[in-house]
């Protein structure tokens, strides 16, 4: 892979930083935008470029390892696994604990349906696109 790939951490979110990546790695792997025998960035570049320090970065490598959703290949780094690609419904279960958050957020700002919806529509069109954002997805 020969750039950094869309990772966001958020210090202050309480979620701790390695599962953030976690979380970001796994969900892309699922949705196919990164692609079975894909060779994610160094933990260094990774490291530099979200400003966190390296040893965050080896620990969610070392999860998702222990995930399953990569593999630890000899003098290359990490590759995304051929089993890391799941169907339609595995990915919108993955994205229900986020949404039911999101729920119960929404409703402590009084929020109505319509203006939470709002508010993720807006995010969906603001969210940086992969490569392979346009493609069809089956299931949905």
């Amino acid at each position: 892979m020969s750039s950094v790939l869309p990772f966001s951490v958020q210090p202050s979110s309480g979620v701790p930083i390695y599962r953030q990546l976690v979380s970001q790695v796994a969900a892309l792997a699922a949705g196919g935008q990164l692609v079975a025998g894909e060779l994610l960035p160094s933990v260094r570049t990774v490291a530099e470029s979200l400003s966190v320090n390296p040893m965050t970065v080896s620990k969610a490598y070392s999860q998702l390892e222990a995930d399953g959703v990569v593999e630890r290949v000899r003098g290359k780094g990490m590759r995304v696994c051929e089993t890391a690609s799941v169907s339609a419904a595995a990915r919108k279960a993955a994205l229900r604990p986020v949404a039911d958050e999101l729920a119960a957020r929404a409703r402590q700002l009084d929020l109505t349906a319509e203006q939470t919806l709002a508010v993720v529509k807006a995010a969906l069109r603001e969210a940086p696109h992969s490569p392979q954002a346009g493609r069809p997805q089956g299931g949905s």
